[in-house]
């Protein structure tokens, strides 16, 4: 089953991602409703043309309308949304999000969330380092994966359905994962990689750096502008996974700080070889 034009689309939470979202859908000709706290984004999205309706209310009057929701809220923001309001879907719907992680909130939404309503989980691996639908667009997804982790309480039409997002919004691959497979795969990719960023960053003072940076410091650091907030939450929620791939870098951080202690040329040209090998599987 896949996303029909008929569909009246639904985004809550309209900052980067979720702007960016109502701006692709609306693109492609989707009638694109949204819900957020600030009357400034709803006002700016609808001068934009980003979508056609919006509001600061949650209303079931305005929430049944809509065939698909897509949440674009905190994970907690998320699960409380779903605990005050779910009584304004339209029965039948499906739901879906784009939250950074998966096992913390799927379940739980899952387990409280009305039996006529489906909720297929799913994630953008896709932004930028600003917030707010000022800044969204729709662009963002090009060359982007995108990530459907749905479980045993979903149906094959509706994770077809909720892949088709991937497909209409311009995403380079759409993949299957499990909600733990997922935050395995995101301890490591995306929330190390901010670690680390946020880790350089704030090893010296570096105002006075800027004037005798190179690429290699701009390119390793572009994400540690960060929203602390969210950051922090995602963090928490995906502590197991993302210590262990913390310690996995460490030891290798180790393991060529060792060898460089001990003028070890092998152990750091191996160690070099094996990065640029593994590099070209991106380029």
């Amino acid at each position: 089953m896949k996303l029909s034009n008929d569909k009246k689309i639904l985004i809550v939470g309209l900052g980067l991602i979720g702007g960016s979202y109502a701006e692709g859908f609306t693109k492609k000709g989707y009638f694109v409703g949204a819900i957020t706290r600030s009357q400034k984004s709803i006002d700016y999205a609808l001068n934009k043309g980003i979508i056609s309706e919006g509001t600061t209310e949650v209303t079931k009057e305005f929430v049944s309308k809509y065939d698909l929701v897509i949440f674009a809220l905190y994970p907690e923001q998320f699960t409380n949304w779903i605990e005050k309001y779910q009584d304004c879907f339209k029965s039948g719907i499906v739901i879906s999000d784009v939250t950074g992680v998966k096992c913390e909130i799927v379940y739980k939404i899952q387990s409280i969330l009305r039996k006529d309503v489906e909720f297929v989980p799913a994630h953008p691996m896709a932004g930028r380092e600003v917030s707010g639908v000022e800044n969204a667009t729709s662009t963002i997804f090009n060359g982007s994966n995108y990530i459907v982790t749905p479980t045993s309480d979903n149906t094959k039409g509706n994770i077809e359905f909720v892949a088709s997002i991937g497909e209409v919004l311009g995403f380079r691959k759409v993949s299957y994962l499990t909600p733990q497979e997922h935050d395995e795969m995101i301890g490591f990719l995306s929330q190390l990689t901010h670690c680390i960023a946020v880790s350089l960053m704030v090893c010296k003072e570096s105002k006075h750096l800027v004037d005798f940076t190179g690429d290699s410091f701009r390119d390793l650091t572009r994400i540690a502008k960060i929203n602390e907030k969210m950051w922090t939450e995602l963090f928490i929620m995906n502590k197991h996974e993302l210590l262990s791939q913390m310690d996995l870098f460490l030891g290798q951080f180790r393991r060529l700080r060792d060898a460089l202690a001990q003028d070890d040329k092998e152990t750091m040209q191996q160690m070099m070889r094996t990065s640029t090998e593994r590099r070209k599987y991106f380029d």
